[in-house]
């Protein structure tokens, strides 16, 4: 088997070209002749310019971290990996432990690996592992999940629906910006990539 330190150079693997805003939480790209991971991604809409994702990245060989601005036009090359669904069944610890949907091993991964996007891994839930001779690289999650308020600010008099989002606290612990009519007990459809609130849940 390939030393793992020969993965940035070395890795023979298929890539396909993605646009720079289609980077998701996960994904893994070849990036300044390197093996990079998108741990990060958050979608800005400047008020001139075109829209771009800012994205960090962790180094696969080194975990360094580099922040990287990809706008839409560009092009970045998507590596792809062996895929294989796994379902969540609890955490250890750090670790995190994992069942293959066709085998029914398990395995653990640390809960650095799955970086933030670990506080929206629910029982049962269904994600995809993406791995290199054997090595997770990364992991994809649901783009979107249902979760309880359970905590959100009052709304201010006078204050429209429009006009500004208030902090909410989510079942798991989370914080992300509701709509003023959004209460504690209503359960929301939350955006897994940015961490943000989409829409109340049906």
């Amino acid at each position: 088997m390939r030393p793992p330190a020969m993965l940035s150079t070395a890795f023979q693997g298929e890539t396909m070209k993605i646009s720079g805003n289609e980077i998701r939480p996960g994904n893994v790209i070849q990036h300044q002749g390197e093996l990079w991971v998108a741990v990060k991604t958050q979608h800005v809409k400047p008020g001139k310019g075109g829209a771009y994702a800012q994205v960090e990245l962790k180094n696969l060989v080194d975990n360094r971290k580099l922040n990287e601005r990809f706008r839409s036009s560009e092009t970045v090359e998507k590596v792809r990996l062996e895929q294989k669904d796994y379902q969540f069944l609890y955490p250890q610890g750090d670790m995190l432990v994992f069942m293959d949907q066709e085998t029914y091993e398990q395995i653990e991964l640390s809960r650095d690996f799955v970086g933030d996007r670990a506080a929206f891994l629910q029982d049962g839930m269904k994600v995809t592992v993406e791995s290199h001779e054997g090595k997770p690289l990364g992991i994809s999650l649901p783009d979107q999940v249902v979760l309880e308020v359970v905590e959100a600010d009052a709304v201010v008099k006078g204050q429209t629906a429009s006009s500004s989002y208030k902090p909410a606290i989510l079942e798991n612990g989370l914080r992300v910006m509701v709509p003023p009519f959004i209460t504690s007990g209503e359960r929301i459809v939350v955006d897994t990539n940015e961490v943000a609130y989409i829409r109340r849940a049906d």
